[in-house]
């Protein structure tokens, strides 16, 4: 062999060598971009993960704040009420409420023990309610002794007291301060992603330069050595599919992230719905208890008016003082009302088996793989008209729920039927025809005591952080307010079965023809016999005042349960005036019943609590708002006795 030859042999390993020292180069780099991109992700995960659990426990801090100052309100309106009425059951409540606003600060306590600065305002704020129970329970022992005016001296003084402002400042201090981490962990969990998005993009543009370096090189190598091509193209070949399979990997782990953030959305705005639904019922139970005590104030004090001889300016002077600050109460009471009912209802015809159907993709993934979920159908002629979003929510609570009971796995059965009430059966709804969606399952089942309580706002067998209670009473108030009824047959050991029942939707409604009336004037000018039906001895006592100061003959019903009896053995009955919400039987429900002895007789229906979206309950009969005067009263009287009346018979 020549020595040329030999130069060029040399020359030709020498270049194969640094040929194949920069291909493991290249490798090398392209399996260190992919090791660093799966470190990428991955650190971005889990400081993502760490973020959200941050964030999680500052909305449980702040829940546990809120529900703190909610649940001591409480307490204070109830003692409050127990000054006035005097009722060792009211007081016996005020106890109750008071303890449970003590468990949940020592909840409170305990959940912000790893941030010095939240417990020593969880320790000042401990100190302030010990405080304030002091005060409180001062209040309380003048009252239960019977000391009204020192009980009533008392409370005025607690309302101004230091400590009470302690409380609502350090719990606003505990919720701003969470809810300012919970703005940082946010900004925090945004700047992680932008940043390991902007480190993803770095190493991605690096591997796609060592890509065509790589297929520089190679292609350098097909012309050096044309007997390694096939090799070259297999490397190609392994180096694509790599390509694809990273491809793949980070598209599924887009997905991932999407589902998870979805997840979190829908998590956040359940929990936001919760706390507002149990915000909404608190306000709306205050509002409630304040108009039947403004009712009875408002009444008194006109009656007082009328009643107050000539020349006594200065007692009218305090009364038109006291008139205008409980006309203030009142307004402040329709603004707590409008909150409790913001948003109205829209009702449409649904058909049950249809709903569940389309509810089976949601029920799916909500529930775990090792729930059976059955359904059946009695048929699909039956129509309820609801709410579709609140329905499907209460479907979906009752699944929830049944899943919890059997622990993530069993059978879940959700069935649709038709029932008939004929009103003597069943005292929780009026006579007609239903439909029932019952979801059973095969869980623990509940005990007497647990059923009995079920429906309460914040009852929960749920563990600390699992449930906030409320879901089974949304549940009541949306079936209540759609004209249904909620049941529940439950055994320890077998499991439960909760229904709903709502009235079926008759699509062709044919309105009756209203009987001849007499002229509504008339009527009023010699005084009507009116059946008052109100359960609220202070208010009922108060509304028969003003009635017979009216020139009527009123005739009390303290119970809803006992008007068909008092209407049976009553020889004249020109109006029914009737609360809305009362204990047994609402005021819709008991007019329903005694539509057969309704011949003839008006309707006015009075109310302290429900809202415009609940009109469709009253069947267009007026409705008279508390509190209320009795000019008011007067011209309520005569739009319900108009409305009664044929349109050629009323007289302006």
């Amino acid at each position: 062999m020549s020595e040329s030859s030999i130069s060029r042999l040399m020359r030709r390993a020498t270049a194969m060598d640094w040929r194949t020292a920069l291909m493991i180069v290249v490798a090398l780099l392209g399996v260190g971009v992919l090791v660093l991109l799966l470190i990428n992700l991955r650190t971005a995960d889990v400081q993502r993960q760490a973020a959200l659990a941050r964030q999680s426990d500052s909305y449980e801090i702040m829940v546990l704040a809120q529900g703190f100052a909610a649940t001591a309100a409480r307490a204070e309106a109830t003692l409050g009420r127990y000054v006035v009425a005097g009722e060792r059951a009211v007081g016996r409540d005020y106890v109750e409420e008071w303890n449970r606003a003590g468990r949940q600060l020592g909840v409170l306590q305990r959940r912000v023990q790893g941030n010095r600065e939240q417990a020593a305002r969880s320790a000042r704020l401990r100190q302030a309610y010990d405080a304030r129970g002091l005060e409180l329970a001062e209040v309380a022992q003048n009252t239960n002794f019977g000391r009204n005016e020192a009980a009533y001296a008392y409370f005025n003084e607690a309302r101004r007291s230091p400590h009470l402002a302690a409380l609502s400042r350090e719990t606003g201090a505990i919720f701003d301060t969470e809810r300012a981490l919970l703005r940082r962990h946010t900004d925090q969990t945004r700047i992680t992603a932008i940043d390991a998005a902007a480190e993803t993009r770095n190493l991605a543009i690096f591997g796609v330069l060592l890509a065509f370096g790589a297929i520089a090189l190679g292609w350098l190598n097909l012309r050096a050595i044309r007997d390694r091509a096939a090799a070259a193209a297999e490397a190609d070949a392994q180096r694509a599919r790599s390509v694809e399979l990273e491809a793949a990997v980070a598209a599924a782990t887009a997905g991932l992230q999407a589902e998870a953030r979805e997840r979190v959305a829908a998590e956040e705005k359940l929990r936001q719905i919760q706390k507002m639904e149990a915000v909404g019922q608190l306000t709306g139970g205050i509002a409630h208890d304040f108009n039947n005590m403004l009712a009875v104030v408002l009444g008194g004090l006109e009656l007082a008016r009328r009643n107050l001889p000539d020349g006594a300016s200065d007692a009218l002077r305090h009364l038109d003082n006291a008139g205008e600050g409980a006309n203030r109460a009142a307004a402040l009471t329709r603004q707590l009302l409008g909150f409790a009912r913001s948003e109205a209802l829209t009702p449409e015809a649904i058909e049950p088996t249809e709903l569940v159907a389309g509810m089976s993709v949601l029920l799916d993934r909500t529930l775990s793989d090792g729930i059976t979920i059955e359904t059946r159908s009695e048929g699909t002629r039956w129509h309820v008209w609801a709410d579709r979003v609140q329905l499907e929510n209460a479907l979906l609570n009752l699944a929830v729920n049944a899943r919890d009971a059997m622990d993530g796995r069993g059978t879940m059965v959700i069935a649709s039927g038709h029932v008939a009430l004929d009103g003597e059966s069943d005292g929780d709804c009026a006579p007609g025809d239903y439909v029932s969606i019952a979801v059973s399952d095969t869980g623990t089942g509940m005990t007497p005591e647990v059923m009995n309580r079920v429906f309460e706002p914040f009852f929960t067998t749920k563990p600390v952080g699992k449930g906030t209670g409320l879901g089974l009473s949304q549940i009541f108030g949306f079936v209540r307010q759609s004209g249904g009824a909620v049941r529940i047959e439950s055994t320890v050991g077998a499991g439960t079965t909760v229904t709903m029942l709502l009235p079926c939707h008759a699509a062709d409604a044919v309105a009756a023809t209203a009987p001849e009336r007499v002229t509504p004037r008339a009527q009023l000018d010699r005084g009507l016999d009116i059946l008052l039906v109100e359960d609220d001895p202070r208010v009922l006592s108060a509304t028969l005042a003003a009635l017979e100061e009216l020139g009527h003959r009123p005739i009390a019903c303290p119970d809803p349960l006992a008007a068909p009896r008092i209407v049976a053995g009553l020889r004249a009955l020109d109006l029914i005036m009737t609360d809305v919400l009362m204990p047994g039987q609402t005021g819709p429900e008991m007019i329903a019943g005694l539509e057969p002895q309704l011949d003839r007789v008006a309707v006015l229906y009075v109310t302290g609590y429900a809202g415009e979206a609940e009109q469709d309950r009253f069947a267009g009969r007026p409705v008279l708002r508390k509190p209320f005067t009795l000019v008011a009263l007067e011209q309520a009287l005569a739009d319900a006795i108009a409305s009664q009346a044929p349109a050629d018979t009323v007289t302006p």
